[in-house]
């Protein structure tokens, strides 16, 4: 592992934190942000090389040698920053979405984007198999992203599966682990854990997540040694997939009453078109929640919520905005030959 500073190890931390802060947000994923700020490889191969033999280092050659082999201070500066950030952002998150649904999803879009392109360009060489691979990793993200979620359950096995799960996705760039959570109906559970510290019910899933971590790291390891371009080719296409979740403009087609736990068709609830505008215009961000949504363009967003500002100017402006930053963010990337992992 390379020799580090303290200035080099606050700039994992802070990379930590863009990572926390993605995967806070339903539909971003920190995979995505530790790929383009150049710390992915070196991610995975840690986390891949934590198994029993660090046991053995440190019966034999004492903590010094078990932290070296474990590359602890990378894995605590990455640590402290995910932490710090998915805690106090998953908050701020909250009241983003509720309130300014539009563009905080466009700013996403925007960086999602960028994101393909860098990381689209990764690929050394494109074949048939390379294509193919991009496209049914798109379709299988797309297919996800369709998928309603299931009623909130908050058992301990349940959540301790769902963090194993969940975990899978996050270092997976294109699949936000935060909307796995959705769609299996731990987010909320998880959510209310933190607001209210339970620590009972973090962990639980932090028990799983670890579990879930140390699998799949290992063969994520292995396909990036084997199957290096179809690997990237297949991230590619999650992260393509993954488009329609973050489009800004939804119309809601299903809602879960909390009320009266029962799916219903939200024409039922409201004439307006969209939960999201429903919900910032009652001030109600319980009762209900979004089971189906259908992408559509800003000018049919406006139509079926009674005229509202689809507020196009100022998400352009954000998509740009959210764009920008992958691409000083890759700035930030440690610049050295690529030789597989």
């Amino acid at each position: 592992m390379p020799k580090r500073n303290f200035i080099d190890y606050l700039t994992i931390t802070l990379k930590g934190l863009a990572m926390g802060a993605a995967d806070a947000v339903p539909g971003v994923s920190g995979g995505t942000i530790a790929f383009i700020t150049g710390i992915y490889e070196e991610l995975i191969t840690t986390l891949s090389g934590i198994n029993l033999s660090l046991i053995k280092t440190l019966q034999k050659q004492g903590l010094v040698a078990f932290w070296k082999q474990l590359n602890g201070n990378f894995i605590l500066a990455l640590v402290v920053g995910i932490t710090i950030s998915f805690v106090s952002f998953m908050r701020i998150a909250k009241y983003l979405i509720e309130t300014q649904a539009i563009l905080i999803w466009s700013f996403f879009f925007g960086l999602i984007v960028a994101s393909i392109l860098y990381i689209g360009r990764q690929i050394k060489k494109w074949s048939f198999k390379t294509l193919f691979a991009l496209i049914l990793g798109g379709l299988i993200a797309y297919f996800i992203t369709t998928i309603p979620p299931i009623p909130n359950n908050d058992q301990p096995f349940f959540l301790f599966l769902a963090g194993a799960i969940a975990i899978c996705a996050m270092i997976l760039p294109g699949i936000s682990g935060s909307f796995i959570l959705l769609i299996l109906g731990a987010y909320k559970t998880l959510s209310d854990a933190i607001h209210d510290f339970n620590f009972k019910n973090i962990l639980i899933f932090v028990g799983g997540a670890f579990i879930g971590l140390i699998s799949f790291s290992k063969l994520l390891k292995w396909l990036f040694k084997n199957y290096e371009d179809l690997t990237l080719a297949v991230l590619t296409g999650f992260i393509m997939g993954s488009l329609n979740v973050i489009w800004p403009w939804k119309q809601t087609i299903t809602v879960f009453s909390k009320e009266k736990g029962l799916e219903l068709f939200f024409n039922q609830i409201s004439d307006l078109g969209t939960l999201s505008v429903f919900q910032k215009q009652n001030f109600d961000f319980n009762s209900y929640k979004s089971i189906l949504e259908k992408s559509i363009s800003p000018f049919t967003y406006s139509e079926i919520n009674n005229g509202i500002d689809p507020q196009v100017l100022l998400s352009v402006v954000l998509m740009f905005l959210g764009f920008t930053i992958v691409f000083l963010l890759e700035k930030t990337a440690t610049k050295k030959p690529r030789n597989g992992h």
